[in-house]
């Protein structure tokens, strides 16, 4: 159909022949484009129409409005209630699924870097990065069978600038009798930002073959000797003479052989 008809620069065309273009207007109630909060409220709750707005992307910049996108952000605040209180889709939970077993290391290195980039991004006014490093973080939730109390009580503080009410009922079930306004805002520790390894990439003759783990302070002789026996790279070395063993330090390690 001539609908579907591109030229040789991508652009399709309509029935008519012409280019068909997509613009962006103002929405208003003159206009008769406007949506209704309270519509949006009264189906998805006002914390979900608060991180829609500010997920859309920068304030400063145009964003187009889609309703149907709304569920995207209502899918993770209930994925958040679940995390933390159950399956009840109507907040009737009567428990909180938390612990107070320790988090692992992986878990708090990952909960502080959560930290440091939610403060320095509502400090930047990005709020629409800050919802996303916390969607980030509560992928790593959802297999555990409950969170530890130090990962939930500062997760429930980060998520309350952007999503008040969810936040608050999750505090109370925390067994906090005050609000969480009167809280301090939670502070990352650097040190336990550290990542213990890193990924290397190793290639042969400048194709990859392997990605190997090593520790983040290895030397470089511990890395390449790493590298070169690991099982692939020994395939593809084989036969070969080395001529050059080429290390980018934290990144990649090539070896040059015919």
């Amino acid at each position: 159909p001539a609908s579907e008809v591109q030229d040789k620069q991508g652009r399709e065309f309509s029935w008519e022949g012409q280019p068909v273009t997509q613009e962006y207007g103002k929405m208003g109630k003159s206009l008769k484009n406007a949506v209704s909060p309270d519509e949006i409220n009264e189906r998805y709750g006002c914390d979900t129409l608060r991180l829609y707005e500010m997920y859309l992307g920068p304030l400063d910049a145009s964003k187009p409005w889609n309703t149907r996108d709304i569920v995207g952000v209502n899918r993770f605040l209930r994925r958040v209630w679940r995390v933390f209180a159950g399956d009840a889709e109507d907040g009737t939970d009567s428990g909180i699924r938390v612990t107070d077993a320790a988090p692992t290391d992986e878990l708090l290195r990952a909960l502080h870097k959560t930290i440091a980039r939610v403060t320095d991004d509502l400090d930047g006014m990005r709020y629409n990065t800050a919802i996303a490093a916390l969607i980030e973080f509560v992928a790593l939730l959802v297999p555990l069978e409950a969170v530890p109390r130090a990962v939930a009580r500062p997760f429930v503080l980060l998520l309350s600038p952007l999503a008040p009410h969810v936040a608050e009922e999750l505090w109370h079930r925390l067994g906090n009798a005050e609000s969480l306004a009167y809280e301090p805002w939670p502070e990352f520790d650097e040190s336990l930002m550290v990542e213990d390894t890193m990924p290397i990439a190793v290639q042969v003759n400048g194709k990859l073959r392997a990605n190997i783990q090593v520790p983040a302070d290895a030397a470089s002789e511990v890395i390449l000797d790493q590298a070169r026996t690991d099982d692939n790279v020994v395939r593809h070395l084989e036969g070969k003479t080395m001529r050059r063993e080429i290390y980018v330090p934290g990144r990649i390690v090539n070896f040059v052989a015919n």
